[in-house]
């Protein structure tokens, strides 16, 4: 019989939801953007000109959260679109100067959080969660478009 209490996809996404929304509280109101768009801009740190499929696939969100996320944070000025040079049908996204400074201001943040969220855990225990977490989520290949 199916306990939820004990089913592995159930508290993994009560976990995941657990994280975002304590993150979330740290810097939604200081900087006045969701868990969408804190992804969004999160991924664009990591990567320049990137699609919205791109983050689509790799954030695991809906695309039209994405796209969305995209369209305000592009709004606010965090976000800049440009046609792609070799195929003008694919737009790529990117942060502009403002949507950097405020990422550079929110990834201390992020990672005092995760340091304070891993804190329960001894050091090989955090070693051995990052291990399995790996081993269940390997890496996704990407494509480009949008």
């Amino acid at each position: 019989m199916l306990d939820l209490d004990h089913f592995l996809p159930y508290l993994v996404n009560r976990l995941a939801s657990r994280f975002s929304d304590e993150l979330a509280e740290v810097y939604a109101a200081r900087f006045g953007i969701s868990i969408p768009e804190w992804r969004v801009i999160a991924h664009l740190s990591q990567h320049r000109n990137v699609s919205v499929r791109e983050i689509h696939e790799r954030a695991a969100m809906d695309k039209s959260k994405v796209s969305r996320a995209t369209a305000r944070l592009e709004s606010i000025g965090l976000v800049e679109k440009k046609v792609n040079g070799a195929d003008r049908r694919l737009v790529e996204l990117r942060l502009t100067r403002k949507g950097r400074q405020v990422f550079e201001q929110i990834e201390p943040l992020a990672l005092a959080y995760e340091r304070d969220a891993l804190s329960v855990l001894s050091p090989e225990e955090r070693r051995v969660f990052r291990a399995l977490i790996d081993k269940l989520l390997p890496p996704r290949q990407t494509t480009t478009g949008e």
